[in-house]
């Protein structure tokens, strides 16, 4: 089994602290670019909405991003995120 590496990330301004393993660092730090533009993108076009809901803004885009690639097995992981993170901020209301 590889070693895993701990790496900083920053996703919407929070810093998180995660492990990973070495040959999976380049990817997850371009889906973070990715990821934090799309927030930024979202922040010019929808202004003065809270960071949460940009956050959530983006989730929606790239799952529908992932069910255009037509992967069955990524789409049910998302809509069930998406299901996790509506419910939540159902609670929050």
């Amino acid at each position: 089994m590889a070693e895993l590496i701990p790496i900083n990330i920053v996703i919407a301004d929070r810093s998180y602290r995660i492990k990973t393993s070495p040959a999976d660092e380049e990817t997850i730090r371009r889906t973070l670019k990715v990821i934090n533009d799309k927030i930024i993108e979202f922040k010019t076009q929808f202004a003065g909405k809270d960071m949460q809901d940009y956050v959530a803004m983006v989730l929606i885009w790239y799952a529908t991003q992932a069910k255009s690639d037509n992967n069955p097995e990524l789409e049910s992981e998302m809509m069930e995120a998406l299901q996790k993170i509506e419910r939540q901020l159902d609670k929050a209301k």
